[in-house]
């Protein structure tokens, strides 16, 4: 699938509200929540229509540790499981790895859009800063593309994008 064409799909939906220069009175939380695999729930159930998942991903902003709906009007909280979006895709082409989320952001790992790795019981997880404080995690898939992309520089493993390197973990913990 070619990234480029994702991006201007993405771009054809219209610049994403300024939520984060709205600062509505806060209306309570509602009963919707984002699983660690990406889904998005209400009232319990599963939000099946992909056009509802990306309105409200759209007004999405992370605050601290909490996230919130936020119109002009009003916000309100949601919870989620780890981080509300899933890397699904990546392209790797002049030196940058530029990734698809299942909401349709597409964005390239650099300064702007950082990578971050955290190291669990099942290996590690790779991250990145969609927009605004929110961050993707990479599918299973990806963390393995990512891995395969992988390099050692000053003792660290870890990737290149744009011109930034992301340390996963130390040389010595991965070979």
């Amino acid at each position: 699938m070619d990234l480029t064409r994702l991006y201007a799909d993405a771009q054809a939906q219209g610049p994403l509200p300024p939520v984060e220069r709205w600062h509505p009175p806060f209306c309570g939380d509602i009963d919707m929540h984002i699983a660690s695999d990406g889904t998005w729930f209400y009232n319990g159930t599963p939000i099946e229509r992909p056009a509802m998942v990306q309105l409200f991903a759209r007004i999405l902003r992370k605050e601290e540790d909490a996230y919130f709906l936020v119109t002009p009007v009003e916000k309100v909280g949601i919870t989620v499981e780890d981080v509300p979006f899933i890397a699904v895709e990546m392209t790797a082409s002049d030196g940058a790895l530029t990734f698809r989320t299942s909401v349709g952001d597409v964005v390239t790992a650099g300064a702007d859009h950082p990578l971050r790795f955290e190291n669990g019981e099942d290996g590690f997880r790779p991250y990145i800063e969609v927009r605004h404080g929110l961050e993707a995690r990479m599918s299973c898939g990806l963390a393995q593309d990512i891995a395969a992309l992988g390099m050692v520089v000053d003792g660290w493993f870890g990737v290149r994008s744009s011109g930034v390197f992301y340390a996963i973990a130390l040389e010595d913990k991965v070979f």
